[in-house]
């Protein structure tokens, strides 16, 4: 027998959890299929309360989470994930209307879809988000953090502070500030951004970068108007320092 055959079996490497939250069954049960057979770990919930309790005893990857769940709906859903988790979180929603997207963006979702969608698309967000690059310290830096005035951001610890205070940024929210930083006074477009932080697998709209330098804007109470920290080129994109 070879001695290969006679050593301990390598531990099976484990499989992505992803958590999706519907009301509908059917559609819960498809999806979850459609994530199985690509080889994740999947688990259902069908309300908000159960969503927030697997979330916190189950550590999924990823969520998948519906916007208009009964009882607490979605937005609740992501707003109370987000006090203990940096998941990702896909929000579904069956209306067109943008301002529900960007609800649902604004308390920590990381993209969204609108019913009716292609599970397979789905999926492909899911193993796009998971296949998302670090932001790392440039080799050739030879500091931890890099400052703005009041702006530290610590790259290795994912920190970032204002005046000596922590502002808590999702996971993308800090990708997408640590790619401007980490190239001070480039102009950046939105696809150039996307390339940055999703590593160029996006498959839905360049707009949502907007959405999160929104977001991050309003955390570190940086005026668009008169900015200090990021500043848009206008018909261009965004880079890091004061406007002129």
């Amino acid at each position: 027998m070879p001695a290969s055959a006679t050593g301990p079996r390598p531990a099976p490497v484990p499989r992505p959890r992803v958590l999706v939250v519907d009301d509908e069954v059917p559609l819960a049960r498809l999806v979850a299929g459609y994530l199985d057979r690509d080889g994740f770990e999947v688990r259902t919930a069908g309300d908000g309360q159960d969503a927030i309790t697997q979330a916190r005893e189950w550590d999924p990857a990823v969520i998948v989470l519906d916007l208009g769940l009964p009882g607490v709906d979605g937005v609740e859903v992501c707003r109370a994930v987000r006090t203990f988790s940096d998941c990702y979180i896909v929000m579904l929603t069956a209306r067109v209307d943008e301002i529900d997207k960007l609800v649902g963006l604004s308390v920590g979702a990381d993209d969204y879809l609108t019913k009716p969608f292609s599970p397979r698309e789905l999926v492909a967000r899911v193993r796009a988000m998971l296949r998302r690059p670090r932001i790392d310290v440039p080799a050739t830096s030879p500091e931890q953090a890099t400052s703005f005035g009041e702006l530290s951001i610590d790259v290795v610890g994912r920190e970032v502070r204002v005046a000596g205070a922590l502002v808590d940024l999702t996971r993308t929210e800090f990708d997408v500030l640590a790619a401007l930083a980490a190239q001070p006074g480039r102009v950046f477009t939105r696809s150039q951004l996307i390339e940055a932080v999703w590593g160029g697998v996006w498959l839905g709209d360049e707009h949502l970068v907007d959405v999160h330098i929104g977001h991050v804007r309003r955390k570190l109470g940086d005026d668009p108007a008169a900015p200090v920290f990021i500043r848009t080129v206008r018909g261009v994109g965004y880079r890091m320092g004061p406007g002129r």
